[in-house]
This record gives C-alpha cells, sequence and structure tokens, in this order.
C-alpha cells in the first residue's frame, strides 16, 4: 500500500509518563518540559495519559489537565497530541473523548475494552460510539497481553469501516496479523512494543507508539529514517544497538523502569501512585547498567 504521509501523525509517538511531585499531585510544570524535550529528540507527537502515563491512577481532572497542557506546549505544529481516552466503559470513553476534542488535541487512543470482555461485535459498537463524538483520527490499542482480547484481522477491517478509525497500536508480535492490518483494512500500523518497530516497518508500518523514545528518541527516528531512505543495513544496526533499552523496560513493569532511567538523567518524574511502586536498589543498577550500555549516561550526572 502506497503511503500518504500528510494524514500521517507522526512516525514516533512517545508514550508519555507522568510526573509527580513529592506528594503525589501531578506536577504539570515538570510534564511541560519533558514534552518539550521529548520533540526536541525526535518525537514528532506525544500520548498523554496512557498506560505509560499511569491512566488508571489518574482522575479525568488530571487527565483533562495533561491534555491541556499537552495541546498548550505542542500546538502550532511543533508536535501531535494523542488523548488517551479509551476505558472499559464505552459511556466515560465517550465523556472523556468529547472533552480532549474541545481542548483540541489531535487524536484519540482508544483501547480495546478490557477486564469485561466483550464479543467482537461490541467491540465495533464501542468504537463507532467513540468515533461519534469527534472528526478526528481514532487509533485502535491492541494489546491482548492486558486485555486479554485479541482484535482478529476481520474485527479489524470492520473497524476500518469508521470513518474516523485511521490507525492501530498493535502490541502483538503476529507478523501476518500486522501485515492484514497495513493491506486488507488499510489502516495505518504503529508497533505498540518497542522491539517491533522494524519488524511492523518491514510489513508497511509507519513507525511505533513508543516508551524507549523517552531515553532513545533520536536513535529510534533515524532508524526509522534509514529504513525509509532503502537503508536497511544501517536501520537493523541501529536497532541491534538499541538492544540495551529494549533489556531497560524488561527491568520491570511498565512505567516503573523508564521513570527510574528518566531519573537517573535528571528528569526528576519522581515515583509512582500506588499500585506501582519505585525500583528497589536492584532495578535501578540494572536499569544504570543499561543506560551506560545505550551511551545514554555519559553526560549525565548520576
Amino acid at each position: 500500500m502506497e503511503l500518504d504521509y500528510e494524514r500521517v501523525l507522526g512516525e514516533v509517538l512517545t508514550a508519555i509518563v507522568t510526573p509527580f511531585g513529592r506528594d503525589g499531585s501531578v506536577d504539570f510544570e515538570r510534564f511541560r518540559e519533558l514534552a518539550q524535550h521529548l520533540v526536541e529528540r525526535g518525537s514528532d507527537g506525544l500520548v498523554v495519559a496512557a498506560t505509560t502515563g499511569e491512566s488508571p491512577t489518574l482522575t479525568d481532572d488530571e487527565r483533562l489537565e495533561l491534555f491541556r497542557v499537552a495541546v498548550d506546549t505542542l500546538g502550532g505544529g511543533r508536535g501531535t497530541v494523542i488523548a488517551n481516552t479509551g476505558t472499559y466503559s464505552t459511556a466515560h470513553s465517550v465523556h472523556l473523548t468529547r472533552e480532549a476534542h474541545d481542548i483540541g488535541v489531535d487524536a484519540f487512543l482508544v483501547v480495546t475494552p478490557y477486564y469485561n470482555k466483550p464479543p467482537a461485535r461490541g467491540i465495533v459498537e464501542h468504537f463507532r460510539a467513540i468515533a461519534e463524538v469527534s472528526d478526528r483520527p481514532v487509533i485502535v490499542y491492541n494489546i491482548p497481553g492486558r486485555v486479554v482480547i485479541n482484535i482478529d484481522p476481520q474485527t479489524m477491517i470492520e473497524l476500518a469501516g469508521i470513518p474516523t478509525v485511521r490507525a492501530v497500536k498493535q502490541a502483538n508480535d503476529d507478523l501476518v496479523q500486522a501485515r492484514r492490518i497495513v493491506e486488507d483494512a488499510q489502516l495505518d500500523l504503529y508497533a505498540g512494543d518497542d522491539v517491533l518497530v522494524r519488524p511492523f516497518l518491514e510489513v508497511g508500518g509507519i513507525g511505533g507508539v513508543c516508551v524507549h523514545t523517552h531515553v532513545a528518541g533520536p536513535q529510534v527516528k533515524a532508524m526509522i529514517r534509514a529504513f525509509r531512505e532503502g537503508d536497511t543495513e544501517t536501520a537493523r544496526k541501529i536497532d541491534e544497538e538499541l538492544e540495551p533499552v529494549y533489556e531497560l523496560l524488561q527491568v520491570q513493569t511498565n512505567p516503573i523502569a523508564v521513570k527510574a532511567a528518566l531519573n537517573l538523567l535528571g528528569h526528576d518524574v519522581g515515583g509512582l501512585r500506588l499500585p506501582l511502586v519505585d525500583a528497589n536498589e536492584g532495578e535501578i543498577a540494572r536499569v544504570r547498567d543499561c543506560l551506560e550500555r545505550l551511551g545514554a549516561l555519559s553526560a549525565a550526572t548520576v
């Protein structure tokens, strides 16, 4: 399929963490600073208040204020803002999407309803109801590892029939399914696991909704650019060089490890809200080792 890059929300979208202050409140000024840093370091846009941003423990007011700050920070073409508005409740998802639309975000990330396990036709109607409240793009987030349900290719084709459903964040390493999203559903494909970015490029993907770009944004952008220019060997070499950051993300449940990494790099994003907990000493040591092997700590104070 020939890609129309004018309709792409970006190749590198970072699912940004939510910084917290010492009292556990959202640090909106630190969020603004981190957002600016990320778009200056390879990110074309940000996915705000997603799982990496600890959405399960954010209030609606906090989530909406994060959207406002992101739009204010990245407006004027500095970067796209994708609001995570998907929950396991269709009514709640519709409410968040309507509010985010009014704030002025560029698009919405909507996850497969989790825990209540709807059938395929329920998933389609869930997305249809959300799409009706905005004319802006919806990215379907398929992550069977957390949701249990995998959106099968036929259901993806049905979802593609909803006019504003434009893309899929696919956290599933089945390359056959990934190719069908591109070729059969004709939706833009984003890797939902960082390690899948290069394999998905090979089946027609756009790029990724990433976590590792908090610390390796320029390298990921360079890998995608090299692939686009036909230099697949350079893309493969960069991908191999990113192995330490792939390892970093496996140290502990996301976003525990990436927050530890950001704190080591001097970004001071604070801790996490329960039930997530801060990295312990052993985990911090492993994160530091990964950052050193990546070359990210050379200019940082640790």
